[in-house]
Order: C-alpha cells, then sequence, then structure tokens
C-alpha cells in the first residue's frame, strides 16, 4: 500500500510539473508575440516618418513652384516698357491736351502704363498693344497663333490678365475665334481703349507721377 501511494504521488507530481511547463509554454510564446506589437509600432513610425519626409518634400516642392511662378509674374509685370527717347516737355503737355495725344506717343505710352501698373490695371494698356501688333498681321497660320495667345492671355475668364469686356463683345470674339483673321478683336480694342480713356486716364491727369514729370521738365526747360 505505501509504495503504490508513493508511485502515486509521483504520477501526481509528474502530471502537475508536466502543465506547469506546458502552462509556460504559450507563456514563453506570447513574448515573441509581445515584441511583434512593439516590431510593428517601429515599423508604422518609420513608415510614418518616411510619408510625413515624402509629403514635406511634396509641400516644399510645390511651395518652391508657387515662388517660382509668383517670382515670374513680378518680373513679368514690371517688364521693360517701349524703347523710346526721353519726352520732352512739349510732349508731356500734349499728353494733357487728350487721351489720343498721350496714346500716340511711346513716352506717353511707357508712362500711362506704368501709372496703370500702380492701379492694378497693366493688362488694359498691354492687351491694347498685343492688338495694334496682332492688326499688322498678314501671314495666316500667324495670325491664328497669336490670336490664340491673345484671347488666352486676356480674354479667357481663366486667365489673370483678363480685360474687363461686355457680354455683347466676348460672344463676338468667341464667334470669331473659329477663323481669327487680322480684325478678331478690333471691337474688345476699342472698348478698352475707351474705358482707360474714361476711366483711368484723368486719374493719371491729376496723379503725382504726371505732375512731377511735368513740374521735372520745366525746370529743366531753358525757358524757365
Amino acid at each position: 500500500m505505501g509504495s503504490e501511494r508513493m508511485e502515486m504521488r509521483k504520477r501526481q507530481m509528474s502530471v502537475q510539473q508536466e502543465s506547469a511547463a506546458g502552462g509556460n509554454a504559450p507563456a514563453q510564446q506570447d513574448q515573441p508575440g509581445q515584441a511583434n506589437p512593439r516590431g510593428s509600432n517601429a515599423c508604422c513610425f518609420c513608415w510614418c516618418c518616411c510619408c510625413s519626409c515624402s509629403c514635406l518634400t511634396i509641400r516644399n516642392e510645390d511651395r518652391d513652384d508657387r515662388n517660382r511662378k509668383a517670382s515670374y509674374d513680378v518680373k513679368e509685370g514690371t517688364a521693360d516698357c517701349e524703347e523710346c527717347p526721353k519726352p520732352t516737355l512739349e510732349e508731356v503737355r500734349l499728353w494733357g491736351q487728350s487721351f489720343d495725344k498721350l496714346m500716340c506717343c511711346p513716352a506717353g505710352r511707357n508712362s500711362f502704363r506704368q501709372f496703370l501698373r500702380t492701379e492694378f490695371s497693366e493688362e488694359n494698356m498691354l492687351f491694347w498693344l498685343a492688338c495694334e501688333e496682332f492688326s499688322k498681321e498678314t501671314n495666316k497660320s500667324a495670325i491664328e497663333e497669336k490670336a490664340r495667345v491673345i484671347y488666352e492671355d486676356y480674354i479667357s475668364i481663366l486667365s489673370p490678365k483678363e480685360v474687363s469686356l461686355d457680354s455683347r463683345v466676348r460672344e463676338a470674339i468667341n464667334r470669331n475665334m473659329l477663323e481669327p483673321n487680322s480684325h478678331t478683336f478690333d471691337d474688345a480694342q476699342l472698348q478698352i481703349y475707351t474705358l482707360m480713356q474714361r476711366d483711368s486716364y484723368p486719374r493719371y491727369m491729376n496723379s503725382p507721377a504726371y505732375k512731377n514729370l511735368l513740374n521735372t521738365l520745366s525746370e529743366q526747360s531753358p525757358e524757365s
């Protein structure tokens, strides 16, 4: 009896040890499993960092593109005007007599264009000048190409330099663009000319820009 009890206790102890060992095994297997989340977190962290760096790079590239475009726009807006000699006192006085005399003088157009730039309406003069050059074109293929450029630069509603035209003139241009010719923009050019004459020209005549130029030339004149 005693020996049988001893055998039974040994078996029970052996079973308990095996159970204990079996119970520890999953715990030991769980440890690598617990390490995996940390590994996953590390990977996620690396991925997030890489993603953030990529997004930051893209944002920086976009910002650089915008800066380059802004720089280009500034250069375009401050481009040199027409080449011409310095105006005389007589010419500057004639500008004050009529808008036509101002626009007939290259130096007058330059001075007026610089004034329009301060009022953020330089596109009106640029459009008028483009139309003047366009009306002298005789080559059919050149007419079609220049008409497209003028339309995209000054007529299209998507252009930042769009000029203000009424619906009648705009619709006429849209029809004419099907087969453009040297007179495609005649009505639009006249409308912008009239707008500058009625709106901007009186302010230019009363502006410091014109008065200072007139006074400076008067002081330099031998007559004074």
